[in-house]
């Protein structure tokens, strides 16, 4: 008969509070992620979360770390899955957008920057140049290895402001609200079509 356990690791109970935190951003914004309100949603004392993460400016940037870490690596498949003809690159972009968008990564940007913590998107760029560097590594040619870090830069760039001003935007324009997605879909199925390119000509 198996003992269950019931005390986690520390780092267990960091990802659960991660995790808590995240299902609070994505319900009700980043104003919401607070030591309390997390601390009340799994069970722990405030005193806990405290003694995890410091503050609550330490909480936020762990989130946006958590949140860097877990976007990339699924971008990251993504970017694999596409570059065997195995996926859309409109996945890949809709996977970047959402990110920023639905799951909050760019309304917790914007409330922390706005807090005055000036580095608050230094842990999800970390997480983003980690990814292009796995990816830079697998490039063909340097001039492939570019495209990479040039239509990284441009996806984010969309992502984050669509994020923030896309519906006034495309409003404003006349434009479809699927616009800035479309843009950078067109972009990237020019970058696999240039690396699907240079490894057939690697073949002959």
């Amino acid at each position: 008969m198996s003992i269950r356990r019931t005390r986690l690791t520390p780092d267990e109970s960091r990802l659960v509070a991660l995790e808590a935190a995240r299902g609070l951003l994505i319900e009700a914004g980043p104003q919401a992620v607070t030591l309390k309100a997390v601390a009340g949603r799994i069970g722990r004392t405030h005193a806990n979360l405290l003694h995890h993460f410091g503050s609550a400016a330490g909480l936020q940037k762990a989130l946006a770390a958590h949140l860097g870490d877990t976007i990339t690596t699924t971008i990251g498949e993504a970017v694999d899955a596409a570059r065997r003809g195995e996926t859309d690159p409109r996945t890949i972009v809709d996977m970047t957008f959402d990110a920023f968008d639905r799951e909050g990564a760019g309304a917790l940007a914007s409330w922390m920057l706005a807090s005055g913590n000036e580095d608050a998107l230094d842990p999800v760029v970390e997480a983003i140049h980690r990814l292009v560097d796995k990816l830079v590594a697998t490039a063909l040619t340097p001039d492939l290895a570019t495209l990479i870090r040039e239509n990284t830069l441009m996806l984010v760039l969309l992502a984050l402001g669509d994020s923030q001003v896309g519906g006034p935007m495309a409003s404003a324009l006349g434009l479809p609200r699927e616009k800035a997605r479309e843009i950078a879909t067109r972009s990237l199925v020019f970058a696999l079509a240039q690396e699907a390119a240079a490894a057939a000509r690697g073949k002959v």
